[in-house]
């Protein structure tokens, strides 16, 4: 039998009165769909019957305020449900993406000190020893139904504790409270950028990332929540096929994804009702006056956000317009934003210095880590109220004219790669603790197979290969903290202070270039591998590439594999897959699936 939710004591209360967003939520009407996942719709009536469910059921497991509950969950329907399930109860949320290592999501469950973990059926192995688990189908079954009640909270009640790459070499867990979270789309609605009553929201980015946090609010407010798959993010093709067909209204999207998309987008340069949120990295001089182009012709509009995870997600926007160079905005309506020098002494108009981020949506510091959470979260002696306190983003910025503020980079070893936020630190110690380094150093650099990507740089006390470090990397680390090549060094070149020189640390060696085609012994080209071999060259800054060579051991990742179809299809005029770079490797094998595509392709029967 569900059980019947208890009524906690307990007022809502938050920045500026903001209504908790399951108050909104409730308000959403019955028949409208909510989310769009798994190829069927799903009405806010269902979805608040079976947030119900799940939240009955685990209030019956002792679930409630400040209990914290691990959905470890892929991206679709049962990932919403169960998040609001969870909030419905009063409960937190921890995501936990299932692609990560096994390693690293037994830690987050532990670190967390997760309550209850939730996963798909037929889930593997438990993530944690001692931790209760759940499948979220069991949660979600059919029962009595109950009008939708949530638990009564108070602004400060943990929301979500979300990971984030650690400076010690572990991540660590993000708090945000209710009314923070709640805040965040007041002031997205407020700055004008949510201004679609019921509009169609791309869910884009991974759960384990606090950009979803923007997107699932959007939920609270009536509108339908798009969920995006992992082959058609992957899939610049796929994805504005999807954007047309789902009539999208808000896509969350990082630069390095935008570019490849545009060019899909608008191909004839009409105008479309989308908006780009664009964010995760620095976006280009020359990405922001094409973007600015578009906004001109009313093709589409985009905003530029800006905002660390533990300040709930968005703290600066600024809509990309005829700037000379890209900016990062003004503050949103709940935060207040200082930028101070190295003597905390505020700078002038034109200046440079640490950004500082005070207000309501400021989190409540990092779980577990009351030193950490001190050194960070400090006083904001200048704050209007009393006892406020303020975070210090690491991130340093100049102060322009009106308020709005262009970003220059980090102030100490953490870093952005094609949108994910990561502390070099934490790299290192994964590299060094491998058996036979004696020491790791790790750097990003533009210059790695002809794009930004992490170096590791490692001196040899045993046998150590590359092979083998990318292995046991790859079994503790997500995929894009890999380091994307390897440097043995016989000795670190050191400052005169004795610390590492890294800015002395060698470029890696380009990637391997069998003999050119022609030269004695080298296997010859087929026409079709002939026009692979030029797009990888081109791609990955390869002079030679064979007919054996593997795309992906020849330094490409991800986001060259998207730039790969982009190419192929600009000049072969063939839509590739990114899957199928996937799938095939080897130049030989993606020549062969490229010349199935062309015939079916010329097939009168296509």
């Amino acid at each position: 039998m569900t059980a019947v939710l208890p009524e906690r004591p307990g007022t809502r209360t938050g920045a500026a009165a903001v209504p908790d967003l399951l108050e909104r939520l409730a308000l959403a009407p019955a028949d409208r769909t909510a989310v769009v996942a798994d190829g069927r719709a799903r009405s806010f009536g269902e979805l608040r019957a079976e947030a119900m469910r799940i939240a009955g059921r685990l209030a019956a497991r002792g679930v409630g305020p400040e209990s914290v509950v691990a959905l470890c969950l892929p991206r679709g329907a049962e990932l919403v449900a169960a998040l609001v399930g969870t909030l419905t109860a009063g409960a937190a949320y921890l995501p936990v993406d299932p692609k990560l290592p096994a390693e690293r999501r037994r830690y987050l469950v532990e670190d967390a000190g997760a309550d209850l973990v939730v996963t798909a059926a037929g889930a593997a192995a438990p993530l944690a020893d001692g931790v209760p688990h759940v499948a979220v189908a069991a949660l979600a079954a059919p029962g009595p139904e109950l009008p939708y009640v949530p638990v009564a909270v108070s602004g400060d009640t943990l929301a979500y504790v979300i990971y984030t790459s650690g400076s010690t070499g572990r991540p660590k867990g993000v708090e945000i409270g209710r009314a923070a979270a709640s805040a965040l789309l007041a002031e997205l609605e407020g700055a004008g950028i949510a201004v679609t009553e019921g509009g169609r929201v791309g869910w884009n980015a991974s759960p384990s990332f606090d950009a979803s946090v923007q997107q699932w609010v959007r939920l609270c407010r009536g509108d339908t929540l798009v969920m995006i798959d992992d082959e058609t993010r992957a899939d610049p093709a796929l994805l504005a096929r999807l954007v047309d067909e789902q009539a999208l209204t808000d896509l969350d999207i990082t630069p390095a994804h935008a570019d490849p998309l545009l060019d899909l987008l608008t191909p004839d340069g009409g105008p479309r009702p989308l908006t780009l949120l664009i964010g995760g990295e620095a976006v280009s001089p020359a990405l922001w006056r094409r973007l600015a182009r578009l906004g001109e012709r009313g093709v589409l509009r985009t905003v530029n956000l800006y905002g660390p995870t533990e300040c709930t997600v968005d703290a600066t926007a600024g809509w990309v317009d005829g700037a000379d160079m890209p900016h990062i905005g003004s503050a949103l309506p709940g935060l207040r934003t200082r930028v101070l020098d190295e003597e905390l002494n505020p700078v002038a108009e034109g200046g440079s210095g640490e950004l500082y981020l005070a207000g309501p949506r400021v989190g409540r510091g990092y779980r577990g880590r009351p030193a950490l959470t001190a050194e960070r979260f400090v006083a904001d002696a200048a704050g209007e109220a009393h006892g406020g306190r303020m975070y210090r983003t690491g991130d340093l910025v100049r102060l322009l004219p009106g308020g709005r503020l262009a970003y220059l980079g980090r102030a100490d070893g953490q870093v952005k790669l094609r949108g994910h936020r990561l502390e070099l630190p934490e790299v290192e110690a994964a590299v060094a603790a491998v058996p036979g380094v004696a020491e790791a150093a790790v750097v990003l650099r533009d210059d790695v197979h002809g794009a930004p990507g992490l170096v590791a740089y490692y001196r040899a006390a045993g046998p150590v290969t590359e092979a083998g470090l990318r292995e046991q990397l790859t079994a503790v680390l997500p995929a894009y903290m890999v380091p994307a090549a390897f440097v043995a060094l016989e000795r670190f070149p050191v400052t005169v202070n004795g610390k590492v020189d890294r800015a002395a640390l060698p470029a890696p060696a380009p990637a391997p270039a069998p003999a050119p085609a022609g030269d004695a012994g080298a296997p010859e080209l087929t026409a079709s591998q002939t026009l692979i071999a030029g797009v990888w060259a081109a791609v990955l800054g390869a002079p030679h590439v064979g007919p054996d060579d593997n795309f992906f051991k020849l330094g490409g990742h991800s986001l060259l594999a998207i730039k790969l179809v982009s190419r192929v299809r600009a000049e072969l005029g063939v839509s590739l897959p990114v899957k199928a770079v996937y799938a095939n490797p080897r130049l030989r094998d993606l020549a062969a699936h490229l010349d199935t595509l062309v015939a079916a392709a010329a097939s009168p029967n296509s």
